[in-house]
């Protein structure tokens, strides 16, 4: 079976998986709290084949998948990946951050570097890993991660002190497979996923390769244990709320109690050359293209809602209006400039592996920042009109219609139906409570905005790509010495 449909995906949710949300226990496929989350999963998948053109292909063993399983090898895969990634980001205008096609493209990219298995590993575990990938495309499965460590106490390092046993780890070998123990954050699709991929993240230091884990196993496996965050989902109409009827993703920590991972779903088992050197070989330049667009989408969306609400205040001509519009629309320009650079410029990774160019990574860098400041552009734009703003019904309501229609319509004709249609959304969009946790979301998305910058800078040193300051007074005859540049340029040299 390969491209399900919505249907389809909702019948294999109901298999018994343990999910926590408060204090209850909760079957997923009927708890009213998490139905809207997985009707709004369910119409991705009816999505995928409503625009089949763009996000489905042939799949290698006959059917039809989705676009985020190619094994990209060319410019030309690179920008197929691109057209379905833009179609499905639409889906939600961006506002999904786990639809299955972002795990689906890490996957793709771990097996599209078989050379980094067999210069530091087993190829064994590399056919486990190209078998596994089959699996999730015969079966379209929906894939979460959950890769960050439980690290709790931040003034020890990742693996001491009550970090040591909080984090997921291998306790146990046995003939049917390894046994793992511990919490990873945070899984967002997690409950309502069909798998989990654990794959590497940070790189770990020699000493701890107990955690250098990483496999795929079923939500309902035994001693898998999904904690949920409070849900976000309201039971309304999609026009009053088009975000919190249908995209609240959920969030869990996932604890693993003493897990049996059979050894045909283990990928590396200890082997830090491969654990870190395959994310690194991947991340950016592969999984990144996925992230960046979806940007893109939510940024054009948000550019498109400001400029109505604009239109619907008369403010559209102000100076201050036009120049918080044009804030947003440059920072589409600039992350679309980016995506389109790094994908012009993509390039055997290696093992016949094409990505994206590293630059794109620059997106992540920024874009956290942007999200945030979107949101308080449409906070300051909206001011007390997101407060205003009836419900669709209430416009249908023989008393309370037409005294609505009157004293709430918008400026420049718009009526006042769609005056509250407008800033419903934009209040769902930065000021619910889902709203507030996809910016929370945004800030730490791919790991903290610090980390991104320093690695970037990082990068750029190990290329040498500073050479600015010692040109100057070279050109002014005036030779440079290893102390007027940094020694992390000089020890790379």
């Amino acid at each position: 079976m390969t491209a399900r449909t919505g249907a389809q995906y909702k019948a294999g949710l109901d298999d018994g998986r343990e999910v926590w949300l408060g204090d209850e226990q909760v079957d997923i496929t009927t708890h009213p709290a998490l139905a809207r989350s997985v009707e709004g999963m369910a119409g991705y998948f009816d999505y995928q084949h409503v625009h089949a053109d763009e996000t489905l292909m042939p799949a290698p063993h006959g059917g039809r998948m989705n676009v985020s399983h190619l094994l990209p090898r060319s410019a030309e895969d690179i920008q197929r990946r691109h057209v379905a990634f833009d179609r499905l980001a639409r889906y939600s205008v961006g506002m999904l951050g786990r639809t299955p096609d972002y795990v689906n493209v890490v996957l793709a990219g771990h097996v599209s570097r078989r050379d980094i298995f067999e210069q530091y590993g087993d190829t064994v575990f590399h056919d486990r890993l190209a078998a596994y990938q089959r699996e999730v495309i015969d079966g379209d499965l929906a894939l979460t991660h959950t890769i960050v460590h439980a690290a709790i106490d931040k003034s020890v390092g990742e693996f001491e002190g009550v970090n040591e046993d909080l984090t997921l780890r291998v306790v146990d070998r046995t003939a049917d497979g390894v046994v793992v123990r511990g919490a990873k954050m945070l899984a967002t699709l997690g409950p309502i996923a069909d798998e989990l991929y654990v794959y590497p993240a940070t790189p770990i230091r020699p000493g701890h390769e107990d955690y250098a884990i990483s496999f795929a196993v079923p939500v309902n496996t035994p001693g898998v244990v999904s904690v949920c965050r409070d849900s976000y989902a309201v039971d309304m109409d999609v026009a009053d709320r088009p975000f919190s009827a249908r995209f609240d993703e959920q969030d869990a920590v996932v604890i693993f109690e003493d897990v049996l991972v059979p050894w045909r779903r283990v990928f590396i088992d200890g082997n830090l050359d491969v654990y870190n050197r395959i994310n690194g070989g991947t991340a950016t330049g592969n999984t990144q293209q996925q992230t960046a667009v979806r940007a893109c989408v939510k940024l054009e969306f948000a550019y498109d809602l400001c400029v109505q609400m604009a239109r619907a205040t008369g403010t559209d001509a102000k100076p201050d209006t036009a120049a918080m519009l044009g804030e947003i629309y440059s920072y589409l320009r600039i992350a679309r400039a980016v995506v389109h650079s790094a994908e012009v410029k993509s390039s055997d990774w290696g093992g016949g592996a094409w990505f994206c160019h590293d630059d794109i990574s620059s997106v992540r860098t920024v874009m956290p920042i942007w999200m945030a400041r979107v949101n308080d552009i449409i906070k300051t734009m909206g001011s007390h009109n997101l407060l205003a703003t009836p419900t669709a019904a209430a416009f249908d309501h023989p008393r309370l219609g037409p005294l609505v229609e009157k004293y709430l319509p918008g400026a420049q004709g718009v009526s006042a139906r769609e005056r509250a249609r407008i800033f419903r959304t934009a209040w769902d969009f930065a000021g619910s409570a889902l709203g507030s946790r996809n910016e929370l979301y945004e800030r730490f998305y791919l790991g903290s905005v610090g980390r991104a910058r320093a690695l970037d800078h990082r990068k750029a040193q190990g290329k040498g790509e500073t050479g600015a300051f010692r040109e100057l007074f070279e050109e002014a005859g005036i030779p440079a010495t290893d102390d007027m540049v940094p020694q992390s340029v000089v020890a790379t040299h």
